[in-house]
């Protein structure tokens, strides 16, 4: 009885470390990789027709919201970069920002998302812009976190100072 017991109760965990460990490894679901590319494409086709949007290499776009020195610094892809920014999905959730926690970040550009290694090097010191980024101009295929695989972001940057390398 108590031998018949055992068994079943490793047959069991066996079952839950199996399904467990399968949950862990599974990749992207295809069907919702490519719905978030369905919505992403329309949200950048909408997007792209705005006024003052404009085309950056990649599928991105972009809104200057201030520019108040035109001829301020830019940085290079080298640079370390001190910016205010947030992040949100195409259905305005925020994933991420630098305004809720009051403190701006810094970051190696060239350790960022493509779309940050090509967009923040156009921006002058104290620019604030709208990036609207592709999925391959982001994650990707992959979720990071709070962000669905396949999903485009929408960026406010706000570059506040450059510390060159």
């Amino acid at each position: 009885m108590r031998s018949e017991w055992i068994k079943r109760a490793l047959a069991a965990l066996t079952a839950v470390t199996v399904m467990a460990v399968a949950a862990c490894n599974k990749g992207p679901d295809p069907v919702a990789v490519a719905a978030n590319a369905e919505a992403g494409k329309v949200f950048l086709e909408k997007t792209a027709k705005e006024e003052g949007v404009l085309p950056l290499e990649g599928g991105m776009y972009y809104k200057v919201v201030s520019s108040p020195t035109p001829t301020a610094p830019q940085p290079a892809v080298t640079d370390t970069v001190k910016v205010h920014y947030e992040g949100k999905l195409i259905d305005g959730t925020t994933f991420d920002s630098s305004y809720d926690r009051g403190v701006p970040a810094a970051f190696p550009l060239k350790g960022l998302v493509k779309a940050w290694q090509i967009a923040i090097p156009k921006m002058h010191k104290g620019d604030t812009w709208m990036l609207y980024v592709p999925a391959e101009m982001g994650y990707g295929d992959q979720a990071m976190g709070p962000i669905p695989a396949g999903s485009v972001l929408v960026f406010k940057i706000e570059l506040i100072d450059i510390q060159p390398k």
